[in-house]
């Protein structure tokens, strides 16, 4: 049988460098191509895991570089399995009274239109493969944190997004999945940055999260999105919202 073959978006760091090492730990044949706008993190992963990791520098935005990085897997190694949806941003933070249209515009084009845009890409070809779609979501999809009304929408509508393509696509699988709250780069932007655009309830609450020691090391939800997409999304969880530690995913924790 030959080696899954597996696209992730955001590799350069955080959730999305560990959701690579996490597949390659569970299964060193696997083929993983990745997207990411810095070089450097890219070339680190390639003279780690050599000819099993491939990338292209750039922008999810760019439909180019996905059809690209699509074309490229496709040519060299047959067929995608699985696509594992996980960059995105969380700022304009601020209140609706003061939206930034163009600030949302661009959280949206990142969070939401990139993954459509990079499901109607590869969407023959993982369906070809019987395969899945991963994706990153957020508790904030259905929580309310101040001031993230942006990032909070972008991620309930990748939810929907995940709702659809189960129903609209019979011989694919896909799940939207929350990662809790990970120990990134994004949480030490809420502490330092942006979080004095929150209220200060939930700015002290991120600061306290990572005083107590209580955020989450980004190896655990990774361990979940990896054997997602190494394994197949149950069809008991197909088009679901889900967080990662839920009772359906028990078997994906470890």
């Amino acid at each position: 049988m030959s080696p899954k073959v597996i696209i992730v978006t955001g590799v350069s760091r955080g959730i999305g460098r560990s959701i690579v090492d996490t597949i390659f730990q569970e299964s060193p044949e696997t083929i993983v191509y990745g997207i990411a706008r810095s070089e450097a993190p890219l070339k680190e992963l390639k003279e780690q895991y050599g000819d099993h990791f491939f990338y292209i520098v750039g922008d999810i935005t760019d439909a180019g570089k996905l059809k690209q990085l699509t074309a490229d897997a496709v040519r060299d190694h047959g067929k995608i399995d699985s696509v594992v949806a996980n960059a995105g941003v969380l700022e304009p933070v601020q209140r609706i009274h003061d939206a930034d249209i163009d600030a949302w515009k661009r959280l949206y084009d990142i969070n939401f239109f990139s993954i459509v845009s990079l499901v109607s890409i590869t969407v023959e070809q993982v369906a070809r493969s019987h395969g899945n779609y991963v994706f990153v979501s957020s508790d904030a999809s259905t929580m309310y944190f101040s001031n993230w009304g942006a990032y909070g929408s972008s991620k309930a509508a990748l939810n929907h997004l995940a709702l659809t393509i189960a129903n609209e696509e019979p011989d694919v699988n896909c799940i939207a999945v929350a990662p809790g709250i990970v120990d990134t780069s994004m949480q030490v932007n809420i502490r330092e940055n942006v979080g004095n655009n929150m209220s200060a309830e939930h700015h002290a609450m991120f600061k306290d999260l990572k005083a107590s020691n209580k955020l989450l090391d980004s190896n655990v939800p990774a361990t979940v999105y990896a054997n997602l997409a190494l394994r197949g999304v149950p069809e008991n969880v197909n088009g679901k919202y889900v967080s990662y530690d839920c009772n359906e995913l028990a078997s994906f924790q470890k």
